[in-house]
């Protein structure tokens, strides 16, 4: 069952349910103190850390009450001091006059409390720290918000580290990563809406965007999509990100992902989506515009003159990294006639006496390439970079006097795998690019790599994300949309917003100085 939240984040889940679902029946607790109790019980049999503390208020009539809770979610200071000890306190006048609204209002005062009858909420919010309250006589269950599980500390993403600008990450509780945007954009218009998916997980989610900006029509296609998601359980937002991205069987990305609370605020503030998913760092955001698999959050903290060389040197390392191995394959075995006469003297030299065709060779040293790459990340950091060094050195430089390998082939693998590092979002495409092409220019030489080349652009020229062109924006091309694609204008001339994105496309008025 999904779950529905105003503004204020408070569930409305009965009545938003009832209306989108009039067929379906909401499961109640019933009123009668022992039966909700008993029903409980056998809902929470064999989970030992589901706690049930009853107690006993009052003088000679007392009342029965219970809180239930999860040992190690919740707050135990905070049940003692905030709920035992006042419900202790109820004297027998109390008790005659006691009901939900009075033990809320003039008992139990703590932040974060709501009454409820339905059972999935029940369990839900007390398998995520909640304890709820029942009292004998009393018709209505009271949820008290005591989450206080333990959670790791803000800091730099390893995986975005920049040289300037800010330092904090997103960490694997959801509220923490929300107060985070929030701080960033203090606006009204930032709206962020809970959903539930996982029918074991019951993981909850929040859908950010900015009112107003923000193109209606994809938030409306966005949760189409997740309404269509019917799976036992989401614990990571990748798992999210397959089950609504575009293009499934593309090896290129329909949506972004980031662990920075400053990137996903600069993306809503292009009109994109924000889906946080409790229990990641990870945060997708939506639509994906190809040109972004060349962006880095840090382009907006340096120089534009700098950045601007960058993303060309980022996109030059995309294609010399899929293109390279096979271009050179495509000579040595079919085009040598391209190569100067001391060039081609020269390779043949170094290949003189080494067993393997070329192709075969370039096809091995490559997936070698990549087991030295996923070995060295996988393995500790240390033992990772002297792995690394050991690989690229002492067996290349082995192979190469045993005469296994030719020398140029060292060169050219080492300058494909350098480059690739360059555009770190795209390491799948690549690896399937690059040996795709490469497998062409084997068969065909450099018809291959023009057939790869073209198959590659009428792919990435059909791709979309949630209905927007990725590299196009189906619209009359507009100099203003060109100044933070390749190019990173300063920000006195990016006066609009990507248009295929945002409804609303000013971002600032026209400065005296700009040119619109």
């Amino acid at each position: 069952m999904f779950s529905f939240f105003d503004k204020r984040g408070k569930r409305k889940t009965q009545e938003i349910f009832q209306e989108m679902f009039p067929h379906e029946k909401i499961e109640e607790v019933s009123e009668s103190y022992q039966e909700t109790l008993t029903r409980l019980k056998t809902v929470f049999r064999d989970n030992d850390p589901i706690e049930f503390r009853e107690l006993s208020v009052g003088g000679r009539e007392p009342m029965r009450i219970c809180l239930i809770f999860c040992d190690g979610l919740a707050d135990a200071s905070l049940i003692d001091n905030f709920l035992i000890r006042p419900l202790m306190k109820i004297d027998e006048f109390e008790l005659e006059k006691l009901t939900a609204d009075t033990l809320l209002t003039r008992v139990l005062q703590i932040n974060g409390a709501k009454k409820t009858k339905d059972l999935d909420e029940i369990i839900q919010n007390i398998t995520c720290g909640d304890t709820l309250l029942l009292a004998e006589g009393v018709a209505e269950s009271i949820l008290f918000s005591t989450k206080n599980f333990p959670a790791r500390a803000v800091s730099e993403p390893e995986g975005e580290k920049i040289l300037s600008g800010p330092r904090e990450g997103f960490t694997e509780v959801m509220m923490t990563n929300l107060a985070m945007v929030q701080r960033k954009l203090r606006s009204e218009k930032l709206k962020m809406r809970y959903y539930t998916l996982g029918k074991q997980t019951n993981t909850q989610l929040c859908i950010a965007y900015l009112e107003g900006i923000v193109d209606p029509e994809i938030v409306q296609q966005l949760y189409k999509r997740l309404d269509c998601i019917d799976i036992d359980g989401i614990l990571d937002a990748n798992y999210v990100n397959e089950l609504i991205r575009d293009n499934a069987w593309s090896p290129f990305r329909s949506t972004g992902y980031t662990e920075r609370p400053d990137v996903v605020a600069a993306k809503l503030l292009e009109g994109r989506i924000a889906v946080f998913v409790d229990g990641t760092p990870v945060v997708l955001t939506l639509p994906y515009l190809f040109i972004e698999n060349f962006q880095s959050n840090e382009d907006y903290y340096l120089s534009f003159y700098y950045t601007t060389f960058t993303r060309g040197l980022r996109i030059l390392g995309f294609f010399i990294t899929i293109l390279v191995p096979a271009i050179y394959i495509a000579i040595v075995a079919y085009h040598q006639e391209m190569l100067p006469a001391p060039l081609l003297i020269s390779i043949a030299n170094e290949r003189q006496g080494v067993p393997l065709p070329a192709a075969l060779e370039a096809l091995i040293m490559l997936v070698v390439f990549e087991i030295l790459r996923e070995t060295a990340i996988r393995m500790q950091t240390n033992v990772g970079q002297a792995l690394s060094i050991v690989g690229a050195l002492v067996v290349g430089q082995a192979a190469v006097e045993a005469k296994l390998i030719a020398a140029p082939m060292i060169i050219i693998v080492a300058m494909s795998g350098i480059t690739s590092l360059l555009v770190p979002k795209m390491n799948a495409p690549i690896l399937l690019l690059r040996f795709g092409i490469l497998l062409l220019a084997s068969c065909l030489g450099f018809l291959g790599v023009t057939v790869g080349v073209a198959f590659l652009l009428a792919h990435v020229l059909g791709l979309k994300s949630f209905g927007v062109w990725q590299l196009s924006s189906g619209r009359k091309l507009h100099f203003q949309g060109l100044k933070d694609t390749v190019i990173r204008a300063p920000w006195r001339n990016m006066i609009l917003r990507p248009q295929q994105l945002a409804k609303n496309v000013v971002r600032q008025k026209d400065h005296p100085e700009g040119q619109q």
